[in-house]
């Protein structure tokens, strides 16, 4: 019998180990085969995964533009700074030691309770700054330190080279260099640029390890040169800053204008702030008070109502009208004068700023003839400057006054206006009746301007005003040595809770010089003095003299050929 003996397990097994591994080489095969298309053949895909992973679009932030004076003098200007930041994902794991933590809160200038707060406890985050906007100089000693995670990045910090003198008009930014106040915020289209952008490698670490290609160029932001000039800015704020302090006023404000052109040429507020220490600027500190704020004129509104009077042919200088003894009964309404003046001509009315006689000459213009020529003036109007929170005013409608309230307004009650408008409405009686457009940039070319009244009337009330700046006038401490000055004073009660206060006072001058040719047009508002003395023609003149005084030398303005000590005996003889 024929035995067959089985074949081994072993060799049950070699078909299917030959398969398996012919089934593992063609594998193999494949992928090397694919590796090498893709890796000498096709790259390209590859090359496009990894920049996808590794190559990115990184911002260039553009240069904000200057801000200057009319002279070139900057006023506001971006530096180049760096910003540190750290991914706490790898800064917690870091292990970083205390010494190094130390020296890095030193750097900081922040405790290292408050580093630590600023980081987090959060390992899956992958930003959060630590510093905005640092030093170049701080910023690379705190990358010297060689801790892991923290990184710097280039960015723009805005500086203001005259600090409080013109921070009103001017305004701030805010952290990431956004125009938030004044003329930053105004000018905002045309200071920012336009960012650019960079193509960049990072490594695993999304760390900046190679600078490639622009992708698109910064646009640098527009130079923008203001109307102000420097000079007469800081003059403006010194004067306007002690006669604050010396009357322990609650606040001031001060305009100094081309009375040609409307060009704000200095525009000053007290209480002032420091815009390169944003986080101590308080709201009520930071607003430019000149534009914003509102206040009742008082006797500064006399020369309005006089000069209508004049332009209708209702009155003229030499008139002469009876104070009755300085008291006027208009209604249930009673008008008083400070002292009995009696009978007295136009001119002596405005030299004395008796409140009867405007009244007596508000009386004589008809409700809607006045109401025009004050709205024509700019009361009760915005001056389209766009700057922010500019205010109108208030000018009732003539349908609804009574006859007290038009007398009441003559002398400036019942009406409020800003100092700039005030400032404004004086450069039409310097600018023989033409009243400009105010401008808070530098024209280049001659400004639009509006006919208010005839050179007449505005020569007339020149010479008006001129009286007021003399010895028999309320205001000789307005008087600038060599020059002749026109002006009126305002001491004007403030509104409280019950009514008009006596106690509460707004001090005001508002003049033009020199008066035989004006090129500057001022107004100076005292708010609410404490120390004694509260009228316009002790506490704001002075500070129009003084400042008038520097500016006409440094403008380079030549004197009249009559000094203001002259002008009493003129008068007299004129008379």
């Amino acid at each position: 019998m024929l035995m067959i003996k089985p074949k081994p397990a072993s060799q049950d097994y070699s078909i299917r180990w030959q398969l398996l591994l012919g089934v593992i080489l063609t594998a193999l095969s494949v992928l090397i085969g694919r590796a090498v298309y893709l890796q000498v053949l096709d790259k390209q895909f590859l090359k496009h995964q990894g920049d996808l992973r590794h190559v990115g679009i990184m911002p260039v932030p553009a240069h904000r533009g200057r801000i200057t004076d009319r002279n070139g003098e900057l006023l506001a200007v971006s530096t180049p700074v760096k910003t540190i930041w750290v991914n706490p994902k790898e800064f917690l794991r870091g292990a970083v030691s205390t010494e190094k933590m130390a020296a890095l809160g030193g750097h900081l200038g922040l405790k290292v309770e408050e580093v630590m707060q600023r980081v987090g406890d959060d390992e899956a985050r992958a930003f959060a700054y630590l510093k905005r906007k640092m030093n170049p100089e701080q910023a690379d000693q705190i990358l010297a330190l060689g801790l892991p995670g923290i990184y710097a990045e280039r960015e723009y910090k805005r500086y203001y080279p005259t600090g409080e003198v013109s921070a009103h008009l001017i305004g701030l930014t805010n952290i990431d260099g956004k125009g938030q106040e004044g003329l930053e915020l105004v000018m905002e289209p045309s200071l920012h640029g336009v960012d650019g952008a960079r193509r960049a490698v990072r490594d695993g670490k999304r760390r900046v390890i190679e600078k490639m290609e622009d992708v698109r160029l910064p646009e640098p932001g527009q130079d923008v040169a203001l109307s102000i000039d420097a000079r007469l800015q800081y003059v403006a704020h010194r004067e306007l800053r002690n006669a604050v302090a010396h009357h322990r006023a609650r606040s001031g404000t001060l305009v100094l204008l081309d009375a040609k052109t409307g060009e704000v040429l200095a525009m000053s507020n007290q209480p002032a702030f420091n815009p390169n220490s944003r986080g101590k600027v308080l709201p009520d500190v930071s607003r430019n008070r000149a534009i914003t704020d509102l206040f009742e004129p008082g006797s500064t509104m006399k020369p309005f109502a006089v000069a209508c009077a004049l332009e209708l042919g209702l009155t003229h200088p030499r008139q002469m009208i009876n104070t009755n003894g300085g008291i006027m009964h208009v209604g249930s309404n009673i008008v008083k004068d400070v002292h009995s003046y009696g009978a007295m001509d136009v001119t002596k009315v405005i030299q004395k700023s008796s409140n009867v006689g405007t009244s007596k000459i508000a009386l004589s213009i008809p409700p809607k003839r006045l109401w025009s020529f004050y709205h024509n003036l700019g009361f009760g109007q915005t001056l389209e400057t766009s700057y922010p929170g500019e205010a109108r005013g208030h000018l009732s409608d003539y349908h609804g006054w009574s006859l007290f309230e038009q007398a009441t307004m003559s002398f400036g009650y019942g009406v409020s206006v800003s100092a700039l408008q005030l400032a404004r409405a004086y450069s039409a009686l310097g600018n023989d009746g033409l009243m400009p457009m105010v401008s808070l940039t530098k024209l280049d070319q001659d400004a639009e301007a509006h006919r208010i009244m005839s050179p007449k009337t505005a020569n007339a009330m020149m010479a008006m005003l001129e009286t007021v700046v003399s010895k028999e006038g309320t205001a000789i401490q307005a008087a600038v040595p060599g020059y002749r000055v026109a002006g009126k004073t305002g001491t004007v009660k403030k509104l409280g809770a019950r009514g008009y206060t006596t106690s509460s006072y707004n001090a005001l001058f508002a003049g033009v010089a020199p008066a035989s040719n004006p090129r500057l047009v001022m107004v100076v508002m005292i708010d609410e003095p404490r120390a004694g003395d509260y009228y316009g023609g002790v506490v704001a003149a002075p500070v129009f003299s003084k400042v008038m005084q520097e500016a006409l030398r440094i403008l380079n303005i030549a004197p009249d050929q009559q000094a203001p000590s002259m002008l009493v005996a003129h008068e007299e003889g004129s008379r």
